[in-house]
């Protein structure tokens, strides 16, 4: 199986590696911006070969850094209830009509923004955007709907109880991100939940969902002229502006310690978490190469090839990179048996410093780089992978012109353009490590007896 795996890796890399230019003409986006005479801004990618129209949006700083600290959760059950009937139509009725017109209308929430998401046949535009605009501007939050959210998020938390990866990565927010909100459960406690009311719901949808935090992606079978008139429709009510926020960026809290919950299971969770690089960082195209050939990559990474292929120590173990609003991280993640956890951060550990030692051979360069060019156009296999594509450049305040940078970045990347920022990020010192389970080897480690913001 591991010769197997590695062979289709093998294959995957000069696959990409072969038609990279013509795959560079292939990925281009004519991404367009429109604007509607209300003010409403928008990216476009136009396509009418399939009679599909897919609208992503968002209002950054409306995610859970909003929630209070006894109302947990808030943000979350918003976005789960906003589809639960609006205007004059109940829940069920709302309902029946998405499922009628194959209409895919949903709202999710991070802990930066809050989001919405729109699929329909271009037969149905019309209804399709009406029912957004009735459950954005015009939400009911019945009381039904509103327990049977709140029911399934706190069963949510009571199973989550049994769940050693859920467990490690919750006190891993608590410990890394302390004092700040985003240390909070995002998902809510049992209390926090039970404390929510329905005028909670209404009161966040109309202080936090405002013009000035939105942004708007848009590909598929509709003309920006007609996009012009939708953004009005959906958009045109909402409120102009947001309270200010005031949350503030911070560095990695508890660095250099490792923290403990005792859990009878065969394997220990590791969570390591260091200080990262932002999206708009000159330097982050290099530090996605030197990922990808840290970790990233799974089948191929040094991690994966020191740890599993070599030692067996464990089934899969990754890298990757956190970017959020106020902070920026670099985790790993794995597991292993009990008796080999602290043997694990101690190659988890003398991989970090190697790579910052040393630097990476050519050939793994131009892996990373064949990989990283060609995966990107092999994504937008869709309008709503376009669609979301278009939507994570706004948030990120990244230009149209973004991909095809991107692309030229990542070309031109020299073997000392990687050392060297591997040197200035990778700070294995700094490590902060969660471990669930019974693990043998962890020196001066901080016992947790209490899963954090749960009860």
């Amino acid at each position: 199986m591991r010769v197997l795996k590695t062979i289709l890796f093998t294959a995957l890399i000069v696959l990409m590696a072969a038609p990279q230019n013509v795959q560079a003409r292939d990925k281009f986006l004519d991404i367009k911006e429109v604007a509607s005479e209300g003010g409403i801004t928008a990216w476009l990618v136009e396509d009418h070969s399939v009679p599909v129209i897919a609208m992503q949006f968002a209002f950054k700083g409306a995610g859970s850094i909003q929630d209070p600290a006894n109302k947990q959760g808030l943000v979350r059950l918003v976005s789960n209830t906003m589809d639960e009937g609006a205007g004059d139509l109940e829940s069920e009725q709302f309902q029946k009509i998405l499922r009628d017109l194959s209409i895919s209308l949903s709202f999710g929430s991070s802990r930066d923004s809050y989001s919405g998401n729109l699929k329909t046949l271009s037969q149905n535009k019309e209804r399709a955007f009406e029912l957004m605009q009735l459950a954005l501007n015009k939400p009911r939050f019945d009381e039904e709907p509103t327990e049977r959210m709140r029911a399934s998020n706190q069963s949510r938390i009571r199973s989550s109880l049994s769940n050693p990866g859920w467990i490690a990565a919750r006190i891993m927010n608590d410990v890394a991100y302390a004092g700040h909100p985003y240390a909070l459960n995002s998902g809510g406690t049992l209390s926090t939940l039970e404390a929510i009311t329905t005028e909670d719901l209404h009161d966040f949808a109309k202080t936090h969902l405002t013009k000035d935090r939105l942004s708007v992606a848009v590909a598929g079978d509709i003309t920006e002229e007609e996009l012009k008139t939708v953004l009005d429709d959906i958009f045109g009510e909402l409120p102009e502006t947001a309270p200010e926020n005031s949350v503030e960026k911070f560095d990695l809290k508890n660095k250099n310690t490792s923290h403990v919950y005792t859990m009878d299971i065969p394997q220990t969770i590791i969570e390591i978490m260091q200080g990262g690089i932002a999206r708009k960082d000159e330097r982050y195209h290099h530090a996605q190469i030197m990922n990808f050939v840290l970790g990233s990559s799974g089948f191929g990474s040094r991690l994966t090839e020191e740890i599993r292929e070599k030692r067996g120590l464990t089934y899969g173990i990754y890298s990757s990179f956190l970017t959020m609003d106020y902070f920026n991280g670099l985790s790993v993640s794995t597991s292993t048996a009990n008796a080999n956890a602290g043997k694990m951060i101690d190659l988890i550990t003398e991989q970090f410093q190697k790579m910052r030692s040393y630097p990476i051979s050519q050939e793994e360069l131009d892996n990373a780089k064949s990989y990283l060019i060609g995966s990107l156009p092999l994504s937008l296999t869709s309008t709503d992978k376009i669609a979301g594509l278009l939507l994570s450049l706004q948030l990120d305040d990244l230009g149209v012109n973004y991909l095809d940078e991107r692309e030229e970045a990542i070309k031109d990347a020299t073997l000392d353009d990687i050392f060297k920022v591997s040197q200035q990020i990778l700070a294995p010192e700094n490590f902060v490590t969660v471990l669930v389970g019974n693990p043998d080897g962890i020196n001066n480690a901080k016992t947790v007896d209490t899963i954090p913001n749960v009860e």
